[in-house]
């Protein structure tokens, strides 16, 4: 049995920094890792650049239900926090044309590296292949045990045991047993910025095929939220940019609350309006272009391929509202595998946001994505679980 002030569980980006800053405080800290490394699931973020945080970062740019929550977060630990951290451990950052923060090297081990070096500095252990699966209340604080052999006893506990995004990378939501230890309830864990499934001709002919686009989530008849962006077809449905960005209230309504009225509506020429591109397809037809040949220059040649017959009817008006208003009955999301958040989670009602404490356990506290908190993507995820981890163990320090 080994004692400490503070144990971590979980050495995921929150996890890390939960354990830095509870060092920082004067406490013997250790983590827990489930797997092999520290840092796995951050090894592939930003498409393995790592995209840190952003230069917009503030609440309102996550669900609705968290911002005056993240907003008190922030306030004790935002961007310039977190800009200051990277550069007191030696990491060099930029910032792209888009806001997005990512380290000079564009390589996100430089960013697993530099936390790994800080965390050997202060002296803070990690056991690797630790999952623990039970912890009980006791008169020392807490202990916690990994298998049938390995007992830690702590002070405070940090739970960082991440979503269920990714869990080839540790991430099988395996904390949120833990935090039902405490009476801890569970908003359903849901894939979000996740592909949609989708039957459609257009996905099988247009498969691989990526567009600029203009894409409304629909649900129940109501338009929910429109952004533009990537629109990929693929042999299962739609994907890209535009798609992963409105996927989130998608994925709640079909996965928790088993809707079915649930569509994508997608303008595939954004750049222009109803009334140019009819003006323009009439002026093809009065130059007798071939009929066929209306779409080149505007869409990828596959899109006549696919709208010959529509094209050979030449209805300016049928096809323009067929162009701007294409509807995509979704009838499902993929899996956590291709998944990059989760939706959902342990209320933030359950938590005190001045420190993560969990106000139905005393010395317990929780960060990072095991709560339902979600942020767009372009590192405000990341963002999240470097202000909630930080917040969380600078607060966790020994009660003597």
């Amino acid at each position: 049995m080994k004692t400490y002030d503070v144990v971590v569980i979980g050495g995921g980006a929150a996890g890390i920094m939960a354990a830095i800053y509870a060092k920082r405080q004067g406490a013997s800290v250790l983590i827990c890792e489930k797997s092999s490394k520290i840092g796995r699931k951050l090894l592939v973020t930003g498409a393995g650049r790592c995209n840190l945080l952003n230069d917009t970062l503030d609440a309102s740019f996550y669900n609705p239900n968290a911002e005056r929550f993240v907003k008190m977060v922030f306030e004790k630990f935002g961007k310039k926090e977190m800009l200051d951290f990277f550069r007191e451990i030696g990491l060099a950052v930029y910032t792209d044309g888009s806001g997005r923060i990512f380290p000079v090297t564009n390589q996100a081990s430089s960013v697993l590296k530099v936390l790994e070096m800080e965390l050997s500095s202060l002296k803070v252990p990690v056991e690797l292949n630790c999952a623990i699966n039970d912890i009980e209340v006791n008169s020392a604080g807490f202990s916690l045990k990994a298998g049938e052999e390995q007992e830690y006893v702590c002070q405070t506990a940090i739970l960082c045991g991440g979503g269920k995004s990714y869990p080839a990378l540790g991430s099988d939501g395996n904390g949120y047993a833990l935090a039902r230890k405490f009476r801890h309830t569970v908003l359903d864990p849901v894939p979000s910025t996740v592909p949609l499934l989708v039957k459609d001709p257009w996905c099988h002919s247009l498969q691989g095929q990526k567009i600029q686009a203009s894409v409304t989530s629909r649900i129940q008849n109501k338009n929910v939220r429109t952004l533009s962006g990537e629109l990929l077809f693929t042999q299962y449905g739609l994907s890209g940019t535009a798609v992963l960005d409105i996927s989130e209230e998608i994925s709640v309504a079909v996965n928790r609350h088993h809707i079915q009225d649930i569509s994508i509506i997608a303008d595939v020429v954004p750049f222009m309006s109803e009334k140019e591109l009819s003006g323009e397809l009439s002026h093809r037809l009065k130059k007798e272009i071939f009929q066929g040949d209306l779409l080149e220059g505007l869409l990828p040649h596959k899109f006549s391929l696919l709208l010959k017959e529509a094209l050979q009817k030449a209805d300016v008006l049928e096809l323009v509202k067929l162009l701007k208003h294409k509807e995509f009955k979704v009838f499902g999301t993929r899996g956590w595998n291709e998944a990059e958040f989760t939706a959902g989670g342990i209320p933030l009602d359950e938590v005190a946001p001045e420190t993560l404490e969990s106000r139905l356990q005393r010395g317990f506290f929780i960060a990072g994505e095991i709560l339902d908190v979600q942020g767009r993507r372009g590192g405000y995820n990341l963002a999240w679980a470097w202000a909630s981890g930080a917040v969380a163990g600078a607060a966790a320090h020994p009660r003597f």
